[in-house]
């Protein structure tokens, strides 16, 4: 008779595995409480990173507005200057159109995820940042030109330069905006990873197996058991060789 001491030793390290839930079934269940609340964590840390990135993409695209309208106040300093003719002043305004129809592209067509974020058409956009899927909203501008007032700007007759100061106030006070939602959302997130980091510190010592403890008792467990076997493998030895000599063979 032959008993695979290996088989055994890995039908006890299954078993031992299947019982770590048995052992603590009460902090097994607080345990996986302690994963919901860091996967909430962690998903909220991406969420906020998502966020992130919309607001890049709709700075980076205001940035590019700013530079339009002061190149059209440059224009349009220029244009105040008498010496220029109602022709030269045309030539001046076919470049002012144009920095109208590049804002107007730009302000059409910054999107995140197709959405588009300078239009005037998007809403707030919520950004669930925690377990719970509290969190906080992105707001943008519009940066139309019929936002901005100054769809009609012209130097070809009378015209206010401070329209384009209001316009550029209106695109600096946006970028202040998504500034500062930049930071909170930045410093939820950190939060949130910090959170995440001692949840996951929690769970394990609720839930996960100290290695060497294991290891002592499986070997332990592992010498009994060949102990036992030999134990075993003697007294039936011994009992053949009594059948044998009673059998006189």
């Amino acid at each position: 008779m032959s008993i695979s001491v290996s088989s055994v030793s890995s039908d006890m390290y299954n078993a031992s595995l299947t019982k770590r839930v048995a052992d603590a079934p009460a902090g097994s269940a607080i345990a996986q409480k302690h994963l919901s609340q860091v996967n909430g964590y962690n998903q909220g840390v991406r969420n906020g990173e998502d966020g992130q990135g919309v607001i890049r993409t709709a700075d980076g695209a205001l940035a590019s507005i700013t530079e339009s309208l002061q190149r059209m106040r440059e224009l349009s300093l220029k244009a105040s200057n008498s010496i220029y003719t109602s022709d030269d002043k045309q030539g001046i305004q076919k470049e002012i159109d144009q920095l109208k129809e590049h804002i107007t592209s730009v302000a059409r067509n910054t999107q995140f995820n197709t959405k588009k974020l300078l239009d005037g058409s998007m809403a707030d956009m919520h950004l669930a940042l925690n377990p719970e899927g509290g969190g906080l909203s992105i707001r943008t501008t519009d940066a139309t030109l019929e936002a901005l007032g100054i769809k009609d700007y012209s130097v070809t007759g009378k015209f206010d330069i401070s329209k384009l100061d209001d316009a550029i106030s209106k695109v600096n006070d946006a970028r202040a905006s998504l500034g500062a939602q930049s930071s909170a959302i930045e410093f939820s997130t950190s939060a949130g990873k910090v959170s995440s980091e001692n949840m996951t510190s929690s769970q394990s010592s609720l839930e996960d197996l100290d290695i060497e403890q294991y290891v002592s008792e499986k070997k332990k467990n592992d010498i009994m058991q060949q102990y036992q076997y030999f134990v075993i493998e003697q007294r039936m030895t011994q009992q053949e060789d009594m059948v044998t000599k009673l059998l006189g063979v």
